[in-house]
């Protein structure tokens, strides 16, 4: 049997995350949401998981200042100069080094794992997109079996849709 997308568009976000609620009490999983900026409410409805993107922070951080510090204490060594009796590798001076490239390697890394977690850049919009989820709209798309489309269509209707669409058929799923 062919799955049905139902997208439902919501002026309030409470509303929208009220039938991701229901949607996702009722037992549908591949439930997606559209807003103009992110919403805490509809977040957690969506059952989502926090962002990885902190992780390659912290990666990019940590690399960032061992690439310091190797670099300094590497270039010291290589080109010994006369210092007086102080110590070649001296770590203060190097701190500097390495709190820079801890902050270069880290924002890098930021941008990077940003850019692999959004799916950008995206050359395609998404079939179920409309430009009012920019502006002032919420959408929640739910991809279903064709029997159960009336009974979530009604679903949706009674959480306060402005209006509920069936999208194309030829148009990828919902993961």
């Amino acid at each position: 049997m062919a799955d049905e997308r139902l997208l439902g568009v919501f002026s309030d976000t409470a509303a929208a995350a009220k039938a991701v609620k229901a949607l996702r009490e009722r037992g549908e999983r591949r439930v997606a949401a559209y807003m103009p900026a992110p919403d805490p409410a509809l977040l957690e409805a969506l059952g989502r998981e926090p962002s990885p993107v902190r992780g390659f922070t912290l990666i990019g951080g940590l690399l960032g200042f061992a690439s310091g510090i190797a670099l300094t204490v590497w270039t010291s060594l290589e080109l010994p100069l006369i210092t007086g009796g102080k110590p070649v590798v001296s770590v203060p001076p190097f701190l500097i080094i390495a709190f820079e490239l801890t902050i270069l390697l880290g924002v890098l890394a930021t941008v990077a794992g940003f850019l692999i977690h959004a799916g950008l850049p995206r050359l395609k919009t998404a079939p179920a997109y409309d430009p009012r989820f920019s502006e002032d709209r919420c959408g929640v798309l739910v991809t279903t079996s064709a029997a159960d489309a009336a009974g979530l269509r009604e679903l949706l209707a009674a959480a306060g849709a402005e209006e509920v669409r069936t999208e194309a058929r030829g148009a990828p799923a919902v993961p």
